[in-house]
C-alpha cells in the first residue's frame, strides 16, 4: 500500500509542474491576444473592412447612395473596354517605372554621400528629408512655380541661355516628367533615411576585407555594400511602388491629369469616375484592380528575391 502511494506521490509532483506551465502559457496567451485586441480591431475597421466594401461594391452600379443594383462582372467588362483606362494604366506604370529606380539610386547615392564624417553631415540630412514631411499639396504648388511655362524658374533658365521654354503644361511628355520630378524630390529623404540605416547593419570588418584585398570604391559598393542592403532595397521597392499606385495629390494640383489624360493615372481616374461621375461601382472595381495589380508585384518580387538569396 505504501509503496503504490508513493508512486502517486511522485506522479503527482510531475504532473504539477506540467500543468502549472500550461497555465502560464494560457496566460502568456491571453495577455499578448489582450494586447494585440485594440490593432486588431483598427485593423478590421480601417483595411479589411473597406476592403470588402469595395470589392462588394465593384459588382454593383451605384452611385454610393442608397442600395446598389447588382451587375456581377459588368464594372469589369466595361474597364476591359475603357480607353481611358488603359491610358492611365499604361501612364501609371511608366510613372511606377520611373519614379521608383530613380528614387531607389538617388536615395543610396545620398546615403553613401551623407554615411561619410563630413562637416555638416546632420544638417544636409536634415535639409534632404524635409521635402518629405510637406503635403502633396505644397509640392504641387512648389512644381507649378518651378514649372510653369510663362514665369516658371525652369523656363526662364532656359530662355536666359538662349533656349526656348519647355510646354510643360500643354504636352503630355514634359507634363509626365514635371511630375515625376517632384515626386522624386519628395521621397529621396525618406529613401535615404532607410538605406543610412540599412549601411549601419553593414559589418564595418567586410569594408576592412575589401580595402585589404585591393577593392577600389566602386568594387566595395558593388560587391559589399548594394548585396548588404538587399532587404532594404526589397523593403524600399516595394513601398514605393505601392506609394506610386496611390499618388494623387501632386497629379491633380499640377496638371488635374492633363493635357487630355495623358498625365492621368489609375487613382486619379478612379477619383474622377467615383466623386465626379458618382460611379462609385466602377470606382470601386478600378480600385480593387489597383490592389491586385500591386499585390501580385510584391509576391513577385519577393519570390525573386527569395530565390536570389537562396542561390547565393
Amino acid at each position: 500500500m505504501s509503496t503504490a502511494t508513493a508512486a502517486r506521490d511522485r506522479t503527482t509532483q510531475r504532473l504539477r509542474p506540467a500543468g502549472r506551465r500550461r497555465g502560464l502559457r494560457r496566460r502568456g496567451a491571453a495577455t499578448a491576444y489582450a494586447l494585440l485586441a485594440p490593432n486588431l480591431v483598427l485593423f478590421g475597421l480601417f483595411l479589411l473592412l473597406p476592403l470588402v466594401l469595395t470589392v462588394a461594391l465593384g459588382f454593383q452600379e451605384t452611385s454610393g447612395f442608397g442600395v446598389g443594383r447588382w451587375i456581377g462582372l459588368g464594372n469589369y467588362e466595361r474597364m476591359a473596354a475603357d480607353d481611358v483606362f488603359w491610358r492611365s494604366a499604361v501612364n501609371t506604370v511608366v510613372f511606377a517605372a520611373v519614379t521608383v529606380p530613380l528614387t531607389l539610386v538617388g536615395g543610396l547615392g545620398l546615403a553613401l554621400l551623407l554615411d561619410r564624417p563630413i562637416r555638416g553631415r546632420t544638417l544636409f540630412r536634415s535639409l534632404f528629408y524635409l521635402p518629405y514631411v510637406l503635403s502633396g499639396v505644397v509640392v504641387a504648388l512648389l512644381g507649378r512655380w518651378i514649372f510653369n511655362e510663362n514665369v516658371g524658374v525652369v523656363n526662364k533658365v532656359l530662355r536666359a541661355l538662349g533656349g526656348d521654354g519647355v510646354p510643360w503644361q500643354s504636352s503630355g511628355a514634359p507634363a509626365m516628367a514635371s511630375i515625376i520630378a517632384m515626386v522624386v524630390w519628395q521621397s529621396l529623404g525618406f529613401c535615404m533615411v532607410i538605406y543610412l540605416a540599412g549601411l549601419q547593419g553593414i559589418p564595418r570588418e567586410r569594408y576592412e576585407a575589401a580595402r585589404v584585398d585591393g577593392a577600389t570604391g566602386w568594387q566595395i559598393v558593388r560587391y559589399v555594400t548594394v548585396p548588404g542592403l538587399r532587404q532594404t532595397t526589397f523593403f524600399l521597392t516595394v513601398l514605393m511602388v505601392i506609394q506610386s499606385f496611390q499618388v494623387f495629390d501632386v497629379v491633380f494640383v499640377l496638371t488635374g491629369g492633363g493635357p487630355g489624360v495623358s498625365t492621368e493615372l489609375l487613382v486619379t481616374y478612379a477619383y474622377r469616375q467615383g466623386f465626379g461621375a458618382r460611379q462609385q461601382g466602377y470606382a470601386s472595381a478600378i480600385g480593387v484592380v489597383m490592389f491586385v495589380v500591386v499585390l501580385a508585384f510584391t509576391v513577385l518580387w519577393w519570390r525573386s528575391q527569395r530565390d536570389t538569396e537562396a542561390d547565393t
